[in-house]
């Protein structure tokens, strides 16, 4: 008998997740699964119960939740040092790692990636001390995601960033930050507008951000968007819904599996991970391959 740990935010998403979550449990119970379910209260709830869960017996963690929720159950298995499976059952605002890799929302869909036991594993992101699943970011309106309220999120799903990032425009007025960057592959001192470094493809629901990420590579994709005219930003917005702005000339773009960002600017500079506040500058960025072992279709 498999011993699955349910670990849910019951804040993120709408209320129909909830009942997808206890239709879930109910197919996993009828097939012989002993399900147990954690609602997380605060941060780090679900970091600390993968940990537990990584030293008990437990076959099988299952997350929902936003992509923050995720990244704290990544968090736990890096840290507890055992790769139980994860299943991912989206329900967050975005949800960019889950959209990329095609997992299933529906139950019975759901239901049946877990019954059939197949697996992979996955490229994790290390952030100075914190792991990401998908992105971490800094530079123009990357703050917008952790400003929006979970409340905000909760009703209105992804149109609470659109809301913040229209009350950010004109506070940022496109003014760039002086930042050096340092890896094998790419050793510049630039101003900046944005600067991402993801390890999958798909960004703030863009698809092709950063279009040749892979999840299983053991690289992480650095994308730079330097300093611009408004006319060339207009151009580079345009050019990322087909994933061509990475040839653009004020677009810098690299795969690396270590990378350092250091602030040469006046100005305090946030970072983002995955829509969570995670710091300021500066910053060390690595690759963890192959770290999480989740289910897919």
């Amino acid at each position: 008998m498999k011993k699955v740990m349910f670990i849910y935010n019951p804040t993120s998403g709408r209320q129909i997740i909830q009942r997808r979550i206890d239709n879930i449990c109910i197919q996993l119970l009828n097939k012989g699964y002993l399900v147990s379910k954690y609602a997380t209260t605060k941060k780090d709830d679900a970091m600390n119960r993968t940990i537990q869960c990584c030293k008990e017996d437990w076959d099988i963690l299952l997350v929902s939740g936003g992509d923050g929720t995720v990244n704290e159950v990544a968090a736990g298995i890096v840290e507890g040092g055992r790769k139980i499976p994860v299943g991912i059952l989206a329900s967050g605002t975005v949800n960019d790692f889950a959209k990329f890799m095609n997992l299933p929302r529906q139950v019975d869909e759901f239901c049946e990636m877990i019954f059939s036991e197949k697996t992979i594993d996955v490229d994790l992101g290390k952030c100075n001390d914190l792991i990401y699943v998908n992105v971490s970011a800094g530079g123009l309106l990357t703050n917008v995601a952790h400003q929006a309220s979970s409340e905000l999120k909760t009703i209105l799903g992804r149109m609470a960033y659109y809301i913040e990032g229209i009350k950010e425009i004109p506070k940022q007025r496109f003014i760039p930050i002086r930042l050096k960057f340092t890896s094998k592959e790419y050793s510049e001192e630039e101003d900046v507008l944005l600067f991402l470094v993801s390890n999958s493809a798909s960004i703030g629901g863009f698809k092709k951000f950063a279009p040749s990420a892979e999840v299983q590579d053991g690289y992480l994709d650095c994308v730079i968007i330097k300093k611009s005219e408004i006319q060339d930003i207009i151009s580079i917005c345009l050019k990322v819904l087909r994933g061509e702005h990475v040839n653009h000339p004020n677009v810098a773009y690299f795969k690396t599996k270590e990378l350092s960002i250091s602030n040469m600017s006046e100005k305090e500079i946030d970072i983002d991970i995955d829509g969570e506040y995670a710091g300021k500058l500066p910053v060390n960025f690595k690759v963890i391959p192959k770290a999480f072992k989740i289910f897919v279709l």
